[in-house]
C-alpha cells in the first residue's frame, strides 16, 4: 500500500469512527452528560484515568463515582464536606484505590479554588509548537514539557502519596502517556464531528500526541507507521510523527482509526 493508498485508507476509517455512534460504547461517554467546562474536565478526566482494560467496566466505574459525586462533580470537589467523602471510601478500580481518590478529589477542589479551567495545569512549559516538519522530537517537544509540567502541578501537594504518583504518567518517565493524551485529545481537538469536546484553545490540535497502547501501536506497526518494539513516549512520538505527514495541523485525529482498527476489527 502506498503512502496516499494509506491515507485514503486511514481517512475513511476516521469518517467511520469519528461520529456520534462511537460515543455511547466509549468512556469518552461520560463527559459527554455535562455541559459545564469544569463538569466535562473532572469527568473526563477520571474517565480517561480509568481507561485500561475492558470498556464496559470503564464506563460502568467512571459512571458509579460520578454518581458517588451526585453527578455534579465539579459542585462536589468545590463544596464537599468531610462527612461527604465517607461516600467515596469503598470506591476502587483495580489498583485506584481511596487514597489515590482522596488525593484527586483534594488537588481539584484547591486547583479549582485557584484556576476556572484544568488546561492551566497542562499550560506550565507548554510554548507554541515550532515548526512542523522536523524529526519526532521537535513538534511534539512543547506538548511533552506540558505533561512533565502537569504531573508536577497535579503532585504538587505537600502530603502526595507516594502510590497515587504511578496513575499519572509523564514523558520523564519514558511512558506512553495512552491516558493523557486520549483526555487531551478529548478537551483539544475541535473539528464539528460531536465526539471530541474542543473546550480548550490555547493547546492546538497539531501539537497533540497520539494515545498508543498496545492494540495502537499493533495496527501502526501492521502499517509500517512505528517500528519501535516497546511502547513508550519514544512510539508515541514516532506514530504521531508518523500521522502528521497525512494531516500536520490534526495528526491525533488517525487515532480514531487505529483504534477502531485494532479494537473493533482487529486488525
Amino acid at each position: 500500500m502506498t503512502a496516499l493508498q494509506l491515507k485514503k485508507f486511514l481517512d475513511a476509517k476516521v469518517r467511520l469512527y469519528n461520529q456520534p455512534g462511537f460515543i455511547q460504547d466509549d468512556p469518552i461517554s461520560v463527559p459527554h452528560r455535562y455541559t459545564r467546562l469544569q463538569d466535562i474536565e473532572i469527568a473526563g478526566f477520571f474517565a480517561a484515568i480509568f481507561a485500561w482494560g475492558n470498556r464496559k467496566i470503564i464506563i460502568r466505574k467512571s459512571s458509579q463515582l460520578m454518581e458517588l459525586m451526585d453527578d455534579a462533580p465539579y459542585d462536589f470537589v468545590r463544596g464537599h464536606q468531610p462527612s461527604d467523602l465517607k461516600r467515596l471510601m469503598t470506591f476502587k478500580h483495580r489498583t485506584f484505590n481511596t487514597t489515590d481518590l482522596l488525593y484527586f478529589i483534594e488537588f481539584f477542589a484547591q486547583f479549582y479554588a485557584r484556576h476556572a479551567s484544568l488546561e492551566e495545569a497542562f499550560l506550565r512549559g507548554f510554548a507554541a509548537p515550532v515548526a512542523l516538519g522536523g524529526d519526532a522530537a521537535g513538534p511534539a517537544a512543547p506538548i511533552e514539557a506540558a505533561l512533565n509540567g502537569f504531573y508536577d502541578t497535579f503532585f504538587s501537594l505537600e502530603y502526595a502519596p507516594g502510590r497515587t504518583r504511578k496513575h499519572i504518567a509523564s514523558p520523564a518517565k519514558n511512558a506512553s502517556c495512552k491516558r493523557i493524551n486520549m483526555f487531551l485529545r478529548w478537551m483539544v481537538r475541535n473539528d464539528g464531528k460531536g465526539v471530541d469536546f474542543g473546550v480548550w484553545r490555547r493547546i492546538p490540535a497539531s501539537a497533540l500526541v497520539c494515545p498508543v497502547d498496545l492494540h495502537v501501536a499493533r495496527v501502526a506497526r501492521h502499517f509500517g507507521l512505528l517500528q519501535r518494539n516497546v511502547v513508550d513516549w519514544k512510539a508515541a512520538l514516532e506514530v504521531t510523527e508518523a500521522l502528521r505527514a497525512f494531516d500536520p495541523a490534526d495528526p491525533v485525529k488517525y487515532d480514531f482509526a487505529l483504534f477502531g482498527l485494532g479494537v473493533t476489527e482487529s486488525i
